[in-house]
């Protein structure tokens, strides 16, 4: 049998797994917009992570509903969940755990932190010191944590949901680019439009809508839509397209560092997700376009000289977009 006819036998017998995919984005996007007023892509994009297995970060001024986000997301999934609540004086053990003497048994007893959990809420993470960031490092890759010479293995999924304030801001410190680069998406939330605001104002007049807000899916659907992703078919053509668009990342005149082999495999990955959570189950060139900016711009480091003239990491990606030539779409 040829590569094409097995593509297409394998694109047919893998269909039905594909449509749950749909299903549970649909539950998941309809259920948080009851409390995430007219932020539709944003939305969207936190389920696109989250079917991916990848950690989120949502970065944007106070207020505009990060936390609000990151909660209602993990309220309508089965999983086991918790909160951190980053501070400046907070230290690693806080977050990993530790190892307690018990008298009784005279053993060292593992009291499990917060880390441990299937969604985690890292909420304004950039408060916390470099030093407590860099806790997060081994679980965020590995999805485990050591602690005084053992390991412990997180549950599956384990995903991390963390919220920030821009740099600018007072009483915040700069990500370490090593944990950036574990962040496969960030999302921006922008200001609402004005009689969005307007509606907010009126669904919270008594209470807020995440307190009736209901687990809609199951971890069992879950599980099952993101191993559905993994047969989502990526055309050679569009892998690509992937590689030279990463690559001129790191060619780019204003770039210090582009993006890393981690940005190719994020990019990768989420374009299967995007294209299941559209019913198809190939992946075309607007998928790509579509989630380069989400994927790479934060782990690409600006130079000096483009800093002064106030290039950002966003603007490169779509240079980098406006000149690397499109591949045809391709289903086979």
């Amino acid at each position: 049998m040829s590569n094409q006819s097995q593509h297409t036998t394998r694109r047919s017998n893998d269909a039905p797994s594909i449509r749950i995919v749909s299903e549970v984005t649909e539950r998941i996007a309809q259920s948080v917009g009851q409390v995430i007023i007219g932020k539709r892509n944003e939305v969207r994009l936190a389920i696109l992570g989250l079917l991916c297995k990848g950690h989120i970060l949502i970065e944007d001024i106070p207020g505009v509903g990060k936390t609000m986000m990151a909660r209602a997301l993990a309220k309508v999934v089965g999983c086991s969940f918790s909160r951190i609540q980053f501070t400046p004086d907070m230290l690693p053990s806080d977050i990993t755990g530790v190892s307690i003497y018990n008298q009784r048994t005279n053993e060292f007893e593992f009291r499990p932190g917060p880390i441990m959990a299937q969604v985690v809420l890292a909420d304004e993470i950039n408060r916390a010191t470099p030093k407590t960031q860099s806790a997060l490092l081994e679980a965020m890759e590995e999805k485990q944590v050591t602690v005084e010479g053992v390991t412990y293995k997180m549950d599956n999924p384990f995903i991390i949901l963390a919220t920030q304030n821009p740099i600018e801001y007072e009483g915040t410190f700069p990500l370490p680019e090593a944990q950036l680069d574990r962040f496969m998406i960030r999302i921006q939330m922008g200001y609402p439009a004005p009689a969005e605001e307007i509606t907010i104002l009126s669904a919270q007049q008594f209470q807020h809508p995440i307190a009736n807000l209901q687990q809609v899916i199951s971890l069992e659907e879950l599980l099952r839509a993101q191993a559905a992703i993994n047969h989502v078919y990526v055309a050679d053509e569009i892998k690509q397209y992937i590689v030279n668009l990463v690559t001129a990342t790191r060619a780019h005149s204003d770039v210090y560092l582009g993006s890393s082999p981690r940005g190719s495999l994020a990019l990768f990955r989420t374009t299967q997700a995007r294209a299941a959570m559209a019913g198809r189950d190939y992946v075309v060139p607007d998928d790509v376009k579509a989630l380069a900016d989400v994927t790479l711009a934060h782990r690409i480091i600006v130079g000096p000289s483009a800093r002064i003239k106030d290039i950002s990491a966003r603007t490169i990606v779509q240079d980098v977009l406006a000149v690397t030539p499109v591949p045809g779409a391709s289903a086979r």
